[in-house]
């Protein structure tokens, strides 16, 4: 071990007022500062994250051995190497949605597994508003020196292919400007893209009722989409259904939506955190209620439909909000600009929302 750490990381004379340091360890992966920490762990973390960010380290405290250890990791916004780990990820989730798709378009994939590849239309409408709403995340994070990592796509053998897509930040925030923004820039991207596949999705021919025995229900967004171009949702002709890329703009409203749900560490829970601070925590506690609350309309005076998704998520909400939200370095208040954006975003999620988002028929 040595006394001092290297050029660059902060002195243990620095850190002092909050953490007393007795040893320090250089590795290649991580600066250690061995003490006793002054206050609770949270305390500390925001005292010192500050001076170690300005000096490019992130820094975290930690129990190691039963010792009380600040773990400063230097901090890089770039991409380290070739990103092998979200390459064979995002195959992967081409290659389960291009099956899924099959399916939608009433493929024989297993006969023929050739014919997966005309499934691709649903591929990219899938993968593209999943993609470009984790981007917009990406892109903001960036923008505010904030550590992210590419999307991580999430394959699986399901209806749709996958289970979303997902980007992983590891840094602290500055202030409220960069959480809101990076909370609101995946949402709003998103939801771009879901306006430009539905509008494609929409005016290409229907196809045949395909393998999957699903109905879906669109929300407000997606039916104002459809009726400003003149195009049906729904045929009269049962045999017959809207081409599977509206599927990837049914995809779209229905992430943003509940990725917009003000709890812990989804993007809704960082936009109202930012933009009303510690009022979150209260604001949080009502979302479960609320998801329970409609799980029990339905099945008291719905067909039942839908019931067992909305308490799966009332409960994982419950999960969210004990698992926290991110805590801003400097916690002053958004400008108007910021208010009236997060209010906008808010009400698009609202208009994303339908109760029975899915049936099988």
């Amino acid at each position: 071990m040595s006394e001092t750490p290297p050029d660059g990381a902060p002195h243990p004379g620095r850190v002092a007022d909050v953490f007393e340091v007795y040893e320090v360890e250089t590795t290649a992966e991580a600066v250690r500062y061995y003490g006793r920490p002054r206050s609770d762990r949270e305390s500390v973390v925001r005292a010192l994250a500050p001076a170690f960010r300005d000096r490019g380290y992130t820094v975290s405290l930690e129990r190691e051995l039963g010792e009380d250890v600040l773990v400063a990791r230097e901090r890089s916004v770039g991409v380290d190497g070739f990103p092998t780990t979200n390459v064979v990820l995002f195959l992967a989730t081409v290659a389960t949605t291009l099956f899924a798709g099959s399916q939608w378009y009433g493929i024989d994939a297993l006969s023929n597994p050739t014919r997966v590849l005309e499934a691709w239309p649903f591929t990219v409408a899938v993968l593209g508003v999943l993609g470009v709403h984790e981007l917009g995340h990406y892109v903001a994070s960036r923008h505010h020196d904030v550590q992210a990592s590419l999307p991580y796509f999430v394959p699986i053998p399901t209806l749709l292919g996958t289970m979303g897509a997902v980007i992983r930040m590891n840094d602290t925030l500055p202030d409220r400007k960069s959480l809101f923004d990076i909370g609101v820039a995946g949402p709003l991207a998103g939801l771009a893209a879901t306006v430009v596949v539905t509008a494609v999705g929409v005016s290409l021919p229907p196809v045949e009722v395909g393998a999957f025995p699903v109905r879906l229900g669109y929300p407000p967004l997606i039916q104002l989409v459809a009726a400003a171009l003149g195009e049906p949702l729904t045929y009269a002709d049962a045999s017959l259904m809207a081409n599977p890329v509206v599927v990837g703009g049914w995809v779209g409203a229905f992430v943003t939506f509940l990725n917009l749900l003000p709890v812990g560490q989804l993007d809704g829970g960082h936009i109202v955190r930012a933009m009303f601070g510690r009022a979150h925590a209260t604001i949080q506690r009502l979302v479960p209620v609320v998801l329970f609350g409609l799980a029990a309309s339905l099945y008291a005076f719905g067909d039942g439909e839908s019931v067992s998704l909305w308490v799966v998520w009332g409960f994982l909400t419950l999960l969210f909000a004990r698992m926290g939200s991110a805590e801003p370095l400097d916690d002053s208040a958004l400008g108007v600009s910021r208010l009236l954006v997060g209010g906008v975003t808010l009400l698009l999620g609202a208009l994303s929302f339908t109760p029975v988002p899915l049936v099988l028929a």
